[in-house]
């Protein structure tokens, strides 16, 4: 194995901070991570830092211990640089900009939802994909076009994931409730109205949860299938339009939330319908991780895109449709 070929990548967008060390075969040798979890509410920015910069040494450790590589193997070093939670990125650039000093090899920042789509294009060999990509801060439908990754539909308001987790709060479900809610809906028997909210390409989530949070006369297992079901629908109806648009016959779902299997399964029965293809990365490279930046900054470093110290400030609002992609 040479060591021209191998990148870390650092996560640290939000709750997870991660360390991924991938080769230029895209074979992920390490994906080690740590998670902060909020004693109650939601995820508190600082709180978050403060948690990826204990964790940062130990899970960096674990991921050279697993990899079996040694320090000097690797080639490059790369890290989220938006979008995302201020304190948490510029936590986890200040840890990548340290190893880059001190392995003494170039750095590369990343755009987090560009990652979501490459480690996936990667390891599911769907070269020209619609991106279905649903977490807890982004939702949108991303797809090559021209020179970049365009956002062809997304959420006016909040991201699905944020919007499940309210609503967890509200039910008492522990953090992340993706989970807690995948496992109720899957009693629920009775569909109940809630707003269908699909504007053109785009969509919207806090009318929905509002209207789900008054359901005080429905079991929390009917109000879960509800919220599930009305969500998915909406999102499987935004990405059908915008292959039926561009023409493309793969569909590739990314981040979090599509590791709930109902989603999966709408997708999946909307692409069979069209003889299009669903492709799904294993989970551990659905939700946010290391391994998926460390592939996506070597994809970028083999297009010849270099950064230097200076270039490496985060950006909370980083889109997806600001990156120039020259790997294509």
């Amino acid at each position: 194995m040479t060591s021209e070929h191998i990148c870390l990548g650092i996560e640290g967008t939000a709750h997870t901070f991660g360390v991924g060390i991938v080769d230029s075969a895209a074979n992920v040798l390490a994906n080690e991570q740590s998670m902060y979890v909020p004693e109650k509410g939601g995820i508190h920015p600082r709180e978050a830092a403060n948690h990826h910069a204990e964790v940062a040494g130990d899970v960096i450790r674990r991921a050279f211990g697993k990899s079996g590589i040694s320090k000097k193997d690797v080639s490059l070093v790369a890290f989220s640089q938006g979008p995302g939670l201020g304190p948490c990125l510029r936590t986890a650039a200040t840890a990548a900009r340290t190893l880059s000093l001190s392995l003494g090899v170039p750095i590369l920042g990343v755009n987090h939802c560009i990652a979501h789509l490459e480690i996936g294009r990667a390891v599911c060999k769907c070269p020209d994909p619609v991106l279905l990509y649903v977490s807890g801060g982004n939702t949108q439908v991303i797809s090559y076009a021209n020179g970049r990754y365009r956002v062809f539909g997304e959420t006016l308001d909040i991201g699905l994931g944020n919007m499940l987790d309210k609503f967890g709060r509200d039910m008492g479900i522990p953090f992340p409730a993706g989970p807690g809610i995948e496992k109720l809906a899957k009693q629920g028997k009775v569909l109940l109205q809630l707003p269908y909210s699909v504007k053109g390409m785009d969509v919207a989530f806090s009318g929905i949860l509002t209207a789900a949070q008054q359901m005080k006369d429905s079991s929390a297992e009917d109000i879960c299938h509800s919220l599930q079901e009305t969500c998915f629908a909406m999102l499987t109806e935004v990405t059908e339009r915008a292959m039926a648009h561009l023409g493309k016959r793969e569909v590739l779902l990314g981040g979090g939330v599509v590791r709930n299997a109902r989603l999966v399964e709408m997708v999946s029965a909307m692409c069979a319908e069209r003889g299009a293809e669903c492709f799904v990365p294993p989970p551990s490279l659905c939700s946010d991780n290391g391994a998926m930046i460390a592939w996506t900054g070597l994809v970028m470093h083999r297009a010849g895109i270099r950064m230097e110290l200076g270039d490496t400030n985060v950006m909370q609002k980083f889109r997806t449709d600001e990156v120039d992609v020259t790997w294509i």
